[in-house]
């Protein structure tokens, strides 16, 4: 997987380099799709990188301009964090026990995400891993990032964001992912377990210190 530093980046480049680390990481695989065919479903959304213009992204502080993000249509939950990793780690990415069977189905996008449209790949647009949210209650850190007008990250979102930046999950540094949920009180996480991302969930009113609440600022599909 190609890193970025912290620097201001060229969308269309840094859009490139997305495309590469997932194909390195075996994406189109998991997609039962050649690579062609896999270029050719994520390339639309070229143009609205570019037209983000030059960005700053500093991964290791948590801040990225945007993130390339295939649906769980495209590629199973389970299949897509088999293929993180930590920062220079090897262990693959894993899902908890925790979920019992059938469950991950169920975590879907809320209402207030408003995935755009139907596609099966689109751009999730000024993400932040949101530590600031360490040790605050997980609907309170939803509350506070809605009234920003911004929105929580999805399950696939934040297997994205790793995948594409595996030095934002550090360890006291890891997050929640408020935009799916099942309906109950269990809010998706990733976090580092057995030197590997593993995701999890934690209770919605239980604080952790080591676990904030990412958040974007709105998602762009092609067209």
């Amino acid at each position: 997987m190609h890193e970025v530093p912290s620097t201001e980046l060229d969308a269309g480049a840094e859009f490139d380099r997305q495309v590469r680390g997932l194909v390195e990481a075996g994406f189109p695989s998991a997609a039962g799709l050649g690579e062609a065919e896999f270029r050719a479903l994520v390339t639309p959304l070229r143009e609205q990188a570019v037209a983000l213009g030059a960005r700053e992204c500093d991964p290791a502080a948590g801040r990225v301009p945007f993130v390339l993000v295939l649906t769980r249509e495209v590629v199973a939950v389970e299949e897509a964090m088999r293929l993180t990793v930590l920062r220079g780690g090897r262990e693959p990415g894993f899902v908890d026990r925790s979920f019992e069977p059938g469950s991950l189905e169920r975590f879907t996008a809320t209402k207030e995400v408003r995935l755009p449209g139907d596609p099966k790949a689109y751009l999730l647009v000024g993400v932040e891993r949101g530590e600031e949210f360490c040790g605050v209650v997980p609907q309170e850190a939803l509350d506070a990032i809605a009234a920003r007008g911004r929105t929580a990250l999805t399950i696939e979102e934040g297997i994205a964001l790793l995948a594409l930046f595996p030095q934002v999950l550090v360890k006291n540094k890891c997050f929640s992912l408020g935009g799916s949920r099942c309906g109950d009180r269990r809010v998706p996480a990733i976090w580092i377990s057995r030197r590997a991302p593993k995701l999890g969930w934690c209770w919605v009113g239980n604080p952790h210190t080591w676990l904030g609440m990412a958040s974007a600022a709105g998602r762009r599909a092609a067209g």
